[in-house]
């Protein structure tokens, strides 16, 4: 694996990104060396980088969860720019992250940390406060006013030394580092404790009890106070005793009241559970171990039956599945359990009637849509499930997952054309522009006769050319 190049990677950290005195001043006065605009450019070209270099998390169920969450969030928080794209990491530990340009992180080890709903959504909001209080553009205003003093203080050492003043001019040189890394750690405490109040107020604002954001820390600071070597999470959000008081007695000052945790929360950490489980057998072990406490626990009884398809235990899956569809028929995270059990148990039909219905309840929901895909593919119906697929890309389209789905799908049906156009958005998406325009020159190739259709291929090469020269200037 590549690692990440300095630029790209500065911005995670949301420190000074190579070549920042030459980007013009544009937007307000808060953004006058990096406008919005500039940020969401560069948000994207990292996240492609990145989608590139690390396993993600491609369960439609968890990415939807994460995708609708945040965004609930997002619609009562200071946030202008709502354009938000997600990557879920292969990660059992724990973090969440905020790029430029809206771009969130959830490790899958969040959930698995985040023992309650609020918990988790109080992560999320500090993340989001985070990008509404625009903080990597601060943070390189910071740093270009920090700048000039910085290298007239080493300028200084370096000609006293240079003079015979010999450990003094080095002393002078190393203060100056030393201050400058100073200034930085001041500007990110100050930007965590600003994060930490915005996010408390945006939580009570979407309907969440405030209170499980000091909960939250003092659960990581509890679990990790003798770790050698603490989770991402914490070395780039320190949780000390006086953060945790401070966020505490600011959670206070609102009501007692909001939500604390819900099933759909937890539904969604089962699934989490079971996927970094080593197997099934494991897994179903862990979830009755749970249900031995608390018999009446929904959400174990929900993750023994999935563990119990996994591991091809059908018939206890079908029983665990049946009691919870008996009290709750129209529950879409239930159903869509069922239709998996049905497709395994290759009972299809069932499987379509159980969509068919369910769709009329949620319309709109991607992860049923993906099942009903998966299930056309399943009954040799390829032309069905590229229709449907055609019309999957209207809402996801800059989710590499379904391209990925549509170009293995449009070979199938011999659509070679298409074939190559989806890898060559499929490859742009996670930062392989080589790739992307050698599948356009084949898509172009063969499109020679049709000049409509390869001037549209040629057009979409030259928007990939564009961004590819883009990248690789800031990657310099």
């Amino acid at each position: 694996m590549n690692l990440l190049r300095p630029t790209l990677l500065a911005l995670a950290c949301l420190a000074l990104p190579a070549g920042a005195s030459d980007l013009p001043s544009l937007g307000d006065a808060s953004s006058s060396i990096v406008s919005p605009e500039q940020e969401h450019r560069l948000g994207r070209a990292w996240l492609s980088v990145l989608r590139g270099q690390i396993d993600q998390l491609s369960d439609p169920q968890l990415k939807d969860y994460v995708e609708t969450s945040v965004y609930r969030l997002a619609e009562t928080s200071q946030l202008e720019d709502r354009r938000l794209e997600f990557v879920l990491l292969n990660s059992p530990q724990i973090n969440a992250f905020a790029a430029p340009g809206g771009i969130v992180g959830v490790n899958g080890g969040l959930l698995l940390h985040a023992q309650t709903e609020g918990e988790y959504a109080s992560v999320m909001a500090h993340e989001l406060a985070h990008l509404s209080q625009r903080h990597f553009a601060r943070g390189v205003e910071a740093q270009q006013r920090m700048q000039v003093p910085v290298m007239a203080a080493m300028l200084a050492g370096i000609v006293a030394a240079a003079a015979g003043a010999g450990d003094a001019g080095i002393a002078t040189i190393m203060g100056a580092q030393a201050a400058a890394i100073q200034e930085q750690r001041r500007f990110s405490r100050q930007n965590e404790q600003e994060a930490d109040r915005i996010g408390l107020l945006n939580l009570e604002k979407a309907g969440y009890d405030p209170r499980a954001m000091p909960s939250m820390f003092e659960r990581l600071m509890r679990q990790y106070r003798y770790d050698s070597k603490p989770p991402e999470f914490l070395l780039t959000h320190p949780v000390t005793e006086s953060r945790i008081a401070d966020t505490r007695n600011r959670a206070e000052q609102y009501p007692s009241q909001g939500i604390s945790d819900s099933l759909g929360y937890q539904l969604m950490r089962a699934r989490t559970q079971l996927m970094f489980e080593e197997t099934p057998g494991i897994a179903a072990k862990r979830f009755r171990a749970m249900l031995d406490s608390n018999p009446r626990l929904e959400a174990a009884h929900y993750g023994l039956a999935i563990a119990h398809i996994k591991g091809g235990r059908l018939a206890e899956a079908r029983s665990e599945l049946n009691a919870l569809l008996t009290k709750k028929p129209n529950d879409l995270t239930y159903n869509l359990a069922m239709i998996e059990l049905d497709s395994a148990a290759n009972r299809l039909s069932d499987a379509q009637q159980r969509i068919e219905r369910v769709r009329s309840l949620y319309p709109d929901s991607y992860p049923l849509e993906q099942a009903r895909i998966d299930l056309l593919l399943k009954q040799n119906q390829t032309k069905e499930a590229e229709v449907a697929l055609d019309q999957l890309l209207k809402q996801r389209s800059n989710d590499p997952d379904v391209w990925y789905q549509v170009a293995e799908v449009r070979g199938l049906t011999r659509n070679i054309i298409g074939l190559h156009q989806a890898r060559a958005e499929f490859f742009a998406l996670v930062g392989d522009y080589d790739q992307a325009l050698e599948q356009l020159d084949l898509a172009k190739r063969r499109a020679s006769s049709n000049f409509p259709l390869a001037s549209r291929i040629d057009a979409r090469q030259q928007e990939l050319m564009e961004e590819k020269r883009a990248l690789d200037k800031m990657m310099r």
